[in-house]
């Protein structure tokens, strides 16, 4: 899959890069020459060709998880979070969003894939906020042989009936109100599985959201 999806990436790649450049060309070109419906022409098509080029990458990503053999290490998760919060400052400053945090633990993880995880979780927390500012926030707990974790918002909620779809390729429910390629919460739980643990989401329409997932507390085995 990640032969193919490279190949695909970079076949594809280069002919959606010359589109977009020549729609610019045409638009600079033209610009007192077209009317407003082509100009709206135009940058739709552009928006289109963009929007398939973060697919194409988010897909190479995504077989990427599969197939890359990785050593497990010590990751502090709150080392991890702190990362999080300094990627997504401006969008947290922009959507006045509240983030806090319980105490979080050391797991035996891969740091990227978790950063991606949590980033994922939290930054998707915010885009599907409610009218009230979001306020987000992290719990972790020790059960058995397992930490478990939750990323709980005050958002716009999501269909008990759409919950399992959500997380399946290229699912996405709001694709005209929100931006996306509905990869993310396939990834995360990629991520998850790849680490021996589940993820699963409980919420309701209108009722915010929590997203829930376990890592297993050690392990010895490598992803892959």
């Amino acid at each position: 899959m990640e032969q193919f999806a490279s190949i695909a990436a970079h076949d594809l790649q280069e002919p959606l890069r010359m589109i977009v450049s020549f729609l610019k060309l045409l638009e600079r070109r033209n610009q007192d020459k077209l009317d407003p419906q082509a100009h709206e022409f135009i940058e739709l098509a552009s928006d289109g060709a963009i929007r398939m080029q973060k697919m194409i990458n988010e897909l190479l990503a995504y077989s990427r998880l599969s197939t890359r053999e990785k050593e497990l290490e010590d990751v502090d998760c709150q080392k991890v979070m702190d990362q999080v919060l300094m990627n997504l400052k401006v969008a947290i400053e922009e959507n006045k969003a509240e983030i806090t945090n319980d105490s979080l633990p050391l797991l035996t993880a891969d740091y990227s894939q978790l950063l991606h995880l949590f980033q994922n979780l939290i930054s998707n927390a915010i885009k599907y906020r409610s009218h009230q500012n979001p306020e987000i926030h992290i719990s972790a707990s020790k059960k058995d042989k397992e930490w478990s974790f939750s990323v709980g918002d005050n958002g716009i909620g999501i269909d008990p009936k759409y919950q399992k779809r959500i997380f399946m390729i290229f699912q996405r429910l709001h694709r005209a109100e929100y931006p996306g390629t509905g990869m993310g919460l396939a990834i995360c739980k990629k991520i998850v599985e790849r680490h021996g643990g589940r993820i699963w989401v409980d919420s309701k329409l209108g009722e915010g959201s929590k997203f829930c997932f376990t890592i297993p507390i050690k392990s010895n085995a490598q992803i892959f």
